[in-house]
């Protein structure tokens, strides 16, 4: 299946053809390669709007995903059709994350990968709202990096370290 990938924002040039590539690759990790998921590369005011509209928090951020299924973490859904091989959308919030990669001195092509990889967590009913669904998703994320890198002999590492 597909992964259908949009730049929606011209500030930051987003190398799209390696983000579709490590986004693959980290579906297949999690057991969902069956199932389309949309990327959308946001800009910040496409964040903030979007980040207001649905977790009531008007200020742009990193990632924000939409779940065209509710699973518990770590279940697939089970689709009754064709048309429901659908994980959703993830927007990454590409201007948000440039920015924090400028001031922290990370990579922002890895940053990018491990917020996608966030993304698609969430995607499949995974949360950190409590320090044990964050411990659960936290390993994860460490998981299908670690598949990830040995693919491409990357070292990336989760989003959420130390959230908790």
């Amino acid at each position: 299946m597909s992964v259908a990938l949009r730049n929606a924002q011209y500030a930051v040039p987003v190398r799209r053809a390696p983000l579709r590539r490590a986004v693959y690759a980290l579906r297949a990790a999690l057991g969902a390669s069956r199932f389309d998921v949309g990327l959308v590369c946001a800009s910040n005011a496409l964040m903030q709007r979007l980040n207001g509209a649905y977790r009531h928090c008007p200020e742009p951020t990193d990632v924000l995903s939409f779940p065209f299924h509710q699973v518990a973490a770590g279940e697939l859904p089970r689709p009754r059709c064709r048309d429901e091989y659908n994980l959703g959308d993830i927007f990454l919030g590409v201007e948000y994350i440039h920015q924090q990669c400028r001031e922290t001195g990370e990579d922002f092509d890895d940053v990018l990968t491990v917020t996608a990889a966030h993304g698609l967590c969430h995607l499949l009913g995974y949360r950190h709202d409590t320090k044990p669904e964050w411990e659960q998703m936290y390993q994860k994320e460490a998981q299908i990096l670690e598949e990830l890198n040995g693919l491409t002999g990357s070292r990336l590492r989760p989003l959420t370290a130390g959230l908790f």
